[in-house]
């Protein structure tokens, strides 16, 4: 479809709907900056906050056991002690609750 064309000048095209392509990149990039700023705002400190309460958690249940007589890592299956099983009660919640703190973004 052309412009058509007189002995003096060019009659101006009518504007011509975008491809689907290229109004949909159109339409991502503005819906892209109403929302990068927000983003920008807050930063994931997951690895760091991640490892800093591993490594409490790993702390409090070498505690644990060590209040309990027992080694922490050795296997003791069914035979466990209560305490030792409260330790290992414990420290998977302590797990639980780091990816919380390595999944939350930080301001």
């Amino acid at each position: 479809m052309g412009c058509e064309r007189t002995s003096h000048a060019t009659l101006p095209c009518p504007a011509l709907p975008l491809p689907f392509s290229e109004k949909l990149d159109s339409e991502m990039m503005r819906d892209h900056k109403i929302i990068f700023p927000f983003l920008v705002g807050t930063a994931a400190a997951g690895p760091l906050a991640y490892g800093i309460c591993q490594a409490g958690c790993a702390g409090v249940v070498m505690a644990c056991y060590g209040a309990a007589g027992a080694t922490w890592g050795a296997t003791a299956g069914a035979s466990a002690a209560p305490t030792v099983i409260a330790c290992n009660l414990a420290f998977g919640k302590c797990q639980a609750a780091c990816v919380v703190a390595g999944c939350s973004p930080t301001p």
